[in-house]
């Protein structure tokens, strides 16, 4: 009487290739957070010091990528049907949470030095940027050639470019204070850091979120799509839809279909299947397919019901 179907391919890019990639970034980040450190300590730069900061969150960021990226990797066993596969998913998270509380930190020194500027040397704080943005650019270009459409590696490329846009910030303030003499355009730089932080953090953390939400994939909508599927030639009702993400790039969906009592079941379900597969790249899916006076004996319907013409 019913009829399951469910999808279980789902075709990744080479993770192999974004491991590779990830290592090669965490050993130019690594390498030049400690001479940013070094320099920043014996110029007393707060943009400097904390831009450090920030890069030793990319470095958790990218090597928490990587082991992710590892767990992801390993096939369902036990109690985990799908795999590891959200691993990517919380290590996203913590690197959206990672930026929101180092901008909180960064922030409040930054206007703590705004009401009490140190001097800052600004010649030495504006080398030590270019020479940053230039480490930063060759990391943004690997990372970019990563899977982005995996939150995970998206979160560390979402460190590294936040970086970037903070050496832009500590160069320009380095040249100020090195042609004007104006200490505070220091803790300027360090605040427009920390905006840039809060954006890319909050924009990670919303977008995790809703994967462990099940929320429906972004830009999707539940019901036009339920609306879509009962124009199905064939279908009579569907209800129960669900449509969520396992981790990113891996929606899957389930419903309750409803057909003619003369319909064909099989052909119903291949038919959405197809639907889903071409217009949504929806690959995983549960369908139980039923005749209508069948299902009246059997069916406790939850949520939004779709009728369609049959």
């Amino acid at each position: 009487m019913g009829h399951d179907h469910d999808h279980a391919h789902h075709h990744a890019p080479s993770a192999d290739a974004d491991r590779r990639l990830l290592g090669v970034a965490l050993v130019l980040i690594t390498g030049f957070m400690v001479v940013e450190v070094s320099v920043g300590l014996l110029v007393d730069s707060l943009a400097l010091l904390s831009d450090a900061a920030h890069m030793l969150s990319d470095a958790a960021a990218i090597a928490l990528a990587l082991f992710a990226t590892r767990l992801a990797a390993r096939p369902p066993s036990g109690g985990y049907t799908y795999g590891l596969k959200r691993a990517e998913i919380l290590s996203a998270q913590a690197n959206g949470l990672t930026l929101l509380l180092l901008a909180v930190w960064i922030g409040y020194e930054s206007v703590t030095r705004l009401i009490h500027p140190p001097a800052v040397g600004g010649g030495a704080v504006l080398v030590t940027a270019i020479a940053g943005i230039a480490v930063n650019l060759l990391v943004v270009w690997i990372l970019g050639r990563a899977d982005r459409s995996s939150l995970n590696v998206e979160g560390a490329f979402q460190h590294v470019l936040t970086d970037l846009f903070a050496f832009v910030a500590a160069a320009v303030s380095g040249l100020v204070v090195l042609l004007t003499g104006f200490h505070r355009a220091d803790a300027i730089a360090s605040l427009v850091v920390a905006a840039l932080m809060v954006r890319s953090g909050l924009g990670l953390v919303r977008d995790s979120g809703r994967i462990f939400l099940e929320a429906a994939p972004a830009g999707m909508d539940p019901a036009a799509l339920g609306r879509e599927l009962c124009g199905v030639p064939g279908v009579v009702e569907l209800h129960d839809l669900h449509v969520w993400q396992v981790t990113s790039g891996y929606p899957a969906l389930s419903a309750h279909v409803l057909v003619a009592p003369s319909g064909d079941c099989h052909a119903v379900r291949e038919a959405i299947e197809e639907r889903l597969r071409e217009r949504y790249a929806i690959e995983h899916t549960t369908l139980q397919v039923d005749h209508t006076l069948d299902a009246e004996h059997c069916v406790d319907s939850h949520g939004a019901t779709y009728k369609g013409s049959g």
